[in-house]
Formats: C-alpha cells, structure tokens, sequence
C-alpha cells in the first residue's frame, strides 16, 4: 500500500504553521472586536458568515488532515487516502462555489416574471434534463473515458462565459435571463450526479462508507462560500461578470480531475483488471441509461426513494411558502437566510464527523432509514402544531439530514454497480427523474391544496405516510446494497489488493 511520508521528525510542517497562523489571526480579531465594544451575537452571526470566518474554517480543516491520529479518528480517512480525499473535496467545493454564486443571479432573474411564466419554465426544464441526459448518454458512449468528466465542466464553463458574452450582445435580454434561469437550474444537479459518479468510480465499496460522508462536507462549504462571493462582489462587478466568475472556476477545478484519475492507481490502488480503461470509450448505446434505469430493480428502488424525497421536499416547500405569506419581504429573506446558514453548518459537521460513522457503525440500511423516520416523526408533530417554528425546524432538519447524512450514503449506492451503469444510468435518476418529481408532486400538492383544500394537519398526515414509504425503501436499499458483489469488471483488483496486503 503506498503511503505518504510522515511529516514528522522534528521539522517545521509549513502547512500547519499557515493553518494556526490563521486561525490565530481571525481570534485575535475576534478579541478586538469584542473589546471595542462588539456584542457575541454579531461576532457570531450565523446568518452572515464572512470570508474571514470560512478561512479560519478552512485552517482548521487543514489541521486534522496534517494530523495522522487526528484525522484517523476525526474523519477515518487512512494515510495513503489523504491526498485524493483532499481533492476531492476542493473539487467538489469548487464545483458547489461556482454553482451557489450563479444561483442567487439566476433567482434574482425570476422576480421579473410572473408565477404562470416560472410554470412554463420548470416544465421546460423537466424536457430539457431528459433530453440533455440522453446527449449525455451519447457522449458517454463516444469520448474516452479519460476525458469524460473534464469534458462536461469544461463545456458548462463554455456555456457561462456564452452567457455573460451574450448578455453584452443583445438588447432585449428577457429571452436570454430565461435561458440562463433554465440552464442553471439543470446545472445544479447534473454537476454533482457527474462528480458522485466520478467518486464512485474512484472510491472501492469499503471506503466509500469512510469517506463520502468527508467528501460532501465539502460540497457544503461550497454551498456556504459561493453565495458570500456573489454577495461581497455584485455591487462591484455586476451579475453578468458572476457568470464569467463561475466559468473560470469550473475551469480551474478541470485539472483536478487528471490528478485524482492518477491517484486512484497510485494512492488508491483501485484499477481496474483494464488498466488502460482510462483511454478507452465506455461504449454501448445512448439510450442504456434509460433502457437499464426501467429494467434493474436496484435503480428502479433508487429512483422511488428520490422521488419520495421530493415529494417531503415539495411538501416542505409549498407550507413554509403559505406560513411566510404574512411576513415583509425583509424579514422573509432574514429568516431564510438563518435556516440557510444553519443547514451548512450542520451539514457540515455531520459529513466531517458523522456520517461514516453511521454506515460503519449502523449500517447502510438503518442509515438511509435515519433521516425518513425522523422526518415521518416531524410531520406527525406538526399536524398538531402547524406553525412557523416547527415547520422551520423541520426543513433544517430535512435539509442538513439529506445533505450531511441521505445523500452521501445514497451515493455510495453506486460503487456496486458497473461503470457504464454509474455514469449512464445515475444522471436519469439524479437529473431527469428527480425534475420529473418535482413537476408531478408539485402538480399534486398544489391540486390537494387549492383544489381539495385540504389544510396543514391533512397535509402533513398524507406527507408522514410517504415519510415512512421512503424509510421502508431506504432499508430495502441498503439491504441489497449489502448483498450486493463489487462489479464484475473490479473484482480481480480487490482481489490483488487483498493479496498484496496479506
């Protein structure tokens, strides 16, 4: 197994002295704020985290990972891991950063039109995500693997600066802001379906369970640092340079990509029987994905339990909109700006410290099954106290709960399925199914609502039912996730790794 060198001996670690450097630099801020007079409350607000703030974050994340003892017991990430976890989660910072700063451009963009025209565009970009995915699909089957990934970051960056040299082009900007409302919103899952399915692909079954949990903790501090970002830049540069801002990024995470693709034989060692499949096309048909999604009983499951997700998320969604309604503009944005910045910061600590625990420890069913029943549990709650308090506090929970723990253990799903499978058959169900459910339970809730007129205490009853269909789903899930073998074309690797370190 090859393993990085201790750093160790007696000799000054540069990295560690940056990381406490900045960490006592931002302290020693604090302590001068606070004795010139500064109260707690603003020193620590939650809701509008600063650069500053995320910094001293990011040192003390460095920190554990140049700490052996701290980091096996922290994180579980073994030595010869560390590298490509590293980068993976700047990766996926970097991707999520790049998202969160185009998305408050894209909202921005939607106050100018009317419910019935936002409609339009969600049903449009449901037969957008299927019908890109099937291009994706052609790709997958056409471009070397090697430069598959690359190659679709590089051509949603393409895309972006298109729309900030576009918007300079033209005059009557309407049909380009509804463009580019669309295309965000289809970038926001395709991206990270695209990364899971690269982590998949680069992470065995067995650290999968260790280390995803790390992983999507770096999507959410992406999700915290992308929006401060924008917030701190837009009086300056506009919305349209936020555009070419996210491309160059995109941009810049590209070679990371290589680099982890290298570390997977070197650090990993987790080749495959081909060793050169990295040059090869991974062939087949476009239409796999779909044609695999509707026959594999696995995926067909997978796809249920993400389309029960979005039914409690439509659900969410459309009481904490009605219990908002009495409220002014500003304080509507300040109390969603706090469930915001709550949700990252838990989110946060659960993938950093809990979440691999819970797979190692509970086990992939009782994990995927967590979250379902305390949401089942939630609802049944606020049937009987419909008000604005329990409703927030159930979407914190709802939403640090899928992203800190549902998420990365639904990811983990597809490290037991081929390779043609992880990157065909996944985006149908994190792209085009996912957009599907949100136009079908939206549709549906709404019609409960108006039509029916069904009030909270029914709604949330209907929303605990389903809460405990997609619990019963996660422990089905995670059972035959556990049955299940490593992929045929993996098997003989893991086998030289078990001979190698026996």
């Amino acid at each position: 197994m090859t393993t990085n060198p201790p750093t160790g001996g007696g000799k000054l670690d540069p990295i560690k002295t940056l990381c406490w450097l900045g960490i006592g630099l931002y302290l020693g801020y604090k302590a001068l704020a606070l004795f010139r007079g500064a109260t707690l409350g603003a020193l620590f607000d939650f809701a509008n985290p600063s650069l500053a703030g995320l910094a001293a974050g990011a040192c003390a994340l460095g920190l554990i990972l140049r700490s052996p003892r701290i980091r096996q017991s922290a994180t579980m990430i073994e030595a010869n891991e560390t590298r490509a976890v590293t980068l993976s989660f700047v990766f996926v910072f970097i991707l999520m950063a790049a998202y969160y700063t185009l998305r408050p451009v894209r909202d921005s963009m939607a106050s100018n039109w009317s419910d019935s025209e936002i409609a339009v565009l969600w049903n449009i970009q449901f037969f957008l995500s299927t019908a890109v995915v099937a291009v994706y699909g052609v790709a997958c089957s056409r471009i070397k693997f090697r430069l598959l990934v690359p190659a679709v970051y590089i051509f949603y960056a393409v895309t972006f600066a298109g729309f900030y040299f576009g918007a300079a082009l033209v005059s009557d900007r309407e049909l380009l802001d509804k463009c580019f409302y669309v295309w965000v919103s289809l970038f926001s899952l395709f991206h990270l379906s695209v990364f899971w399915s690269f982590m998949a692909d680069l992470f065995n079954k067995e650290q999968s369970k260790r280390l995803f949990a790390f992983i999507a903790a770096g999507a959410s501090a992406g999700a915290a640092a992308g929006p401060l970002v924008a917030a701190v830049m837009v009086r300056d540069v506009g919305n349209d340079n936020l555009m070419l801002f996210a491309a160059v990024m995109l941009a810049a995470a590209t070679p990371l990509i290589f680099y982890l693709q290298r570390l997977k034989v070197t650090d990993l060692r987790n080749e495959t029987v081909q060793s050169d499949l990295a040059a090869a096309r991974l062939g087949g048909k476009w239409w796999i994905g779909f044609k695999d999604f509707v026959t594999n009983p696995f995926l067909l499951t997978i796809g249920a339990f993400i389309l029960l997700y979005t039914a409690i998320s439509s659900f969410v969604y459309f009481e904490q909109t009605n219990l908002l309604r009495p409220y002014a503009d500003e304080e509507r944005t300040a109390i969603l700006a706090s469930l915001a910045a709550v949700v990252n910061i838990l989110t946060f600590g659960l993938g950093l410290f809990v979440t691999g625990r819970l797979v190692t420890r509970l086990g992939m069913p009782s994990t995927l099954a967590l979250m379902p029943f305390i949401i089942c549990a939630g609802l049944l709650i606020l049937a009987f106290a419909p008000i604005l308090t329990v409703l927030l506090v159930l979407q914190v929970t709802r939403q640090a709960g899928n992203y800190g723990v549902t998420r990365p253990a639904r990811e983990m799903l597809f490290t037991s399925v081929d390779r043609e499978t992880r990157f065909k058959a996944k985006p149908v169900v994190d792209v085009a199914l996912y957009r599907g459910g949100d136009a079908v339970w939206g549709t549906a809730f709404a019609a409960l609502t108006d039509v029916m007129g069904f009030g909270m205490a029914a709604m949330a009853g209907i929303g605990a039912g389903i809460a405990a269909v997609w619990a019963a789903a996660g422990i089905y899930l995670g059972r035959v996730f556990n049955r299940r073998d490593v992929p045929a074309q993996e098997a003989p690797a893991q086998v030289q790794r078990a001979e190698v370190t026996a």
